[in-house]
């Protein structure tokens, strides 16, 4: 096995589907699906047992209580079987070539994490913009400007071994990234978009605010930066945020924005 692709599942089946279909209709098709449902009341679990049903590809796992999106994801790098992790959630989109193109990036430069540009999409699936990345980024300077889109990054555990989320409620995502990046000097991005980001209103991600105190925690009770530090990267991180969400033009003048 190649590639494992963890998924967490909960109230998902606005656009679970999509979601799915994306990872079926790879150009690379060695993978594993593991789709981890954190105890949906809708039909998400349904709609997945089609799936199951017709593609071996395609396990589901299923809490037993409502545990959060970091012990979800936790669950499905404990029960992966692929050499490679990859995320994505259920309301976002992979492009046909994504781990096609990802995989030959990271055996001919010999790298062990890397993450690519994405479209923001709405969720009409209409797009919203392009976000680029950075050729590369070091602990350091991910702790300023999370660089790096959750649906695009890809680990390799050969190299890294299995590395976990911390448990905290958000923000878990970069709290892993950070945790990889204490393992290798790097990670490496890929400029051309291989998936779609979907912007809902009323999603967790789509609170600023909220985001910023998980940010703010994750410096301070995770990564147990001192409070100087920590003031740094978060004052970095509230400034990049307000010119990459409010002001793009500039941002991408700065070098900000990709």
């Amino acid at each position: 096995m190649i590639f494992s692709i963890v998924t967490p599942i909960y109230n998902s089946s606005e656009y679970l589907c999509s979601a799915i279909d994306s990872v079926i209709s790879q150009t690379f098709t060695d993978w594993e699906l593991i789709l981890i449902d954190d105890c949906s009341e809708d039909n998400s679990v349904e709609l997945i047992g089609s799936y199951v049903s017709v593609d071996s590809r395609i396990r589901l796992i299923r809490l037993p209580e409502n545990s959060g999106a970091a012990v979800a994801r936790n669950k499905g790098i404990e029960l992966a079987s692929g050499r490679y992790i990859a995320f994505l959630d259920s309301d976002d989109l992979w492009l046909p070539n994504k781990l096609e193109t990802q995989l030959q990036f990271m055996q001919e430069k010999n790298i062990a994490f890397s993450y690519s540009a994405y479209e923001k999409i709405d969720e009409q699936g209409q797009p919203l913009g392009l976000i680029g990345v950075p050729e590369m980024v070091n602990y350091n300077q991910l702790l300023k400007c999370c660089v790096i889109g959750c649906l695009t990054a890809i680990y390799d555990t050969h190299k890294l071994g299995k590395v976990y989320m911390p448990l905290i409620r958000k923000r878990q995502d970069l709290g892993l990234w950070l945790r990889l990046l204490k393992k290798v000097d790097y990670a490496y991005g890929i400029q051309q978009p291989l998936a779609h980001y979907r912007v809902r209103s009323g999603s967790i991600s789509s609170n600023k605010s909220n985001a910023a105190k998980f940010t703010w925690r994750l410096y301070r009770e995770v990564e147990k930066v001192n409070f100087i530090k920590a003031s740094y990267y978060f004052t970095h991180y509230a400034v990049r945020g307000v010119l990459r969400t409010k002001f793009p033009r500039l941002a991408r003048f700065l070098g900000v924005l990709q």
